[in-house]
């Protein structure tokens, strides 16, 4: 089998590149590389999530599947007071994260190596978002979805982005099982943002 971005250990020719961008009205600098995902530009799902996410000033944040960091970092900026955890199973994306934090003078986060949530154990969040590995296989998007509502405090909601032929109603289908609420928060070229929160009290 080729190896794909969800590889743990890549071993394409590195082919570093620069990606000047602008993300929730901030202007970013990202380093990706091969054997990541989307290296050539900001993915149009991410994108989409990262416009339509809310996230509270102060909030603990789990950004799954961080790739070299658009998401987490995006999240980060959007919440000063808060703390985000970067996780992916990548080594070559989790060092890119790491360096694009520093290069964007993003200090409140921790990016760590994590097979699906394994690297938190004991820890819970008020917001996981996810831009999920699809080509992982469903097995392993539904496994994030169940650690995700295990790692969420009472309240807390999950940001899902997935393109709709490749399986958002079967992803909110597996969310709906799982959450109290499970809403389309947004959606635009195919991609569809699910928001699913934990408990509403």
């Amino acid at each position: 089998m080729s190896q794909h971005y969800y590889s743990q250990q890549p071993d394409a020719r590195h082919d570093r590149r620069s990606i000047d961008t602008v993300l929730r009205g901030k202007n970013l600098q990202f380093t990706s590389d091969a054997g990541v995902f989307s290296k050539g530009d900001i993915d149009y799902g991410s994108r989409v999530l990262i416009e339509t996410m809310e996230i509270a000033d102060g909030a603990a944040v789990l950004d799954v599947g961080c790739g070299y960091g658009p998401i987490g970092i995006s999240a980060a900026l959007l919440s000063p007071k808060g703390h985000v955890t970067m996780i992916d199973i990548n080594s070559r994306a989790v060092e890119l994260a790491r360096e694009n934090a520093v290069n964007n003078g993003v200090r409140n986060v921790t990016v760590k190596e994590s097979d699906v949530l394994s690297a938190v154990q004991g820890q819970k969040f008020d917001v996981i978002l996810t831009n999920p590995p699809i080509r992982a296989g469903k097995a392993v998007v539904h496994q994030i979805f169940e650690q995700a509502f295990e790692h969420l405090n009472e309240n807390g909601i999950l940001w899902v982005v997935i393109q709709k032929k490749q399986g958002a109603p079967s992803a909110a289908a597996k969310l709906e099982s799982l959450f109290t609420v499970v809403e389309e928060a947004g959606k635009d070229k195919g991609y569809r943002i699910i928001k699913a929160q934990k408990s509403v009290n």
